[in-house]
């Protein structure tokens, strides 16, 4: 697996290029996040030694000791926990994670801020198209939600972060990401964190700048006995 990742990444930069290009951006304001969760630390090195320099994590439990192998081997990318943050979890993301994209509370941000020593980088989930299944603020709850979490101290809101719903069809959540974008250009906010493998073609022609892609990057999660190691 680790012979392609090279590959595979270049695939991806080129397919964020050309959605750029249809939307009249430049790709440099779209990071591009390799999810690695359930895949081993071998999977990260060779990312990061074909260049891909921001990593997403859903778990803190998982991600806690992959980080630390990485680091004890002079490997330290950004880290993104792309999943849903545990309140009794915050103090471990805190020295683990760069950016936490799932903040779906105001209460959850106040712990984040009680429990730092330095400025967080967050966004907040929005969960815009309503689905009971996902974690997030309703739309019409976010505005006063971010009012709140940027006067907290030690609080950097850089934007806001949403899973759209699985669709036979990227073009059929189009209108989610477009949401979004409104969303955060109504509060003046600068990242929106929109678009996986499925549909990140469609989200970076929404204007999403940070796409947080899997599987097209490292294939199909492993199974916990082929993480060992």
């Amino acid at each position: 697996m680790n012979d392609g990742v090279a590959g595979r990444i270049a695939a991806v930069r080129e397919r964020i290029a050309r959605a750029c290009e249809r939307a009249g951006r430049v790709p440099d304001e779209v990071t591009l996040v390799g999810v690695s969760k359930t895949h081993a630390p071998e999977a990260v090195a060779a990312a990061h030694a074909a260049g891909l320099r921001d990593f997403g994590e859903n778990r803190v439990q998982e991600a806690a000791p992959k980080i630390e192998a990485l680091r004890a081997r002079g490997i330290s990318p950004a880290w993104h926990l792309v999943g849903h943050l545990q309140t009794n979890k915050v103090t471990v993301a805190l020295a683990c994670f760069d950016i936490l994209h799932g903040v779906d509370s105001v209460r959850l941000a106040e712990a984040i801020s009680r429990r730092t020593t330095r400025p967080v980088k967050l966004l907040l989930e929005v969960n815009v198209a309503g689905e009971s299944s996902k974690f997030g603020l309703a739309p019409e709850e976010t505005p006063a939600a971010a009012g709140a979490v940027a006067r907290l101290p030690n609080i950097d809101l850089l934007g806001l972060m949403t899973v759209a719903p699985q669709a036979a069809e990227p073009e059929d959540v189009r209108g989610v990401f477009r949401r979004l974008r409104a969303l955060r250009d109504a509060l003046g906010l600068r990242e929106l964190s929109m678009g996986m493998t499925d549909d990140f073609e469609v989200a970076v022609e929404e204007g999403s700048t940070l796409v947080r892609v899997g599987r097209a990057i490292f294939g199909e999660r492993a199974t916990p006995a082929r993480m060992a190691g």
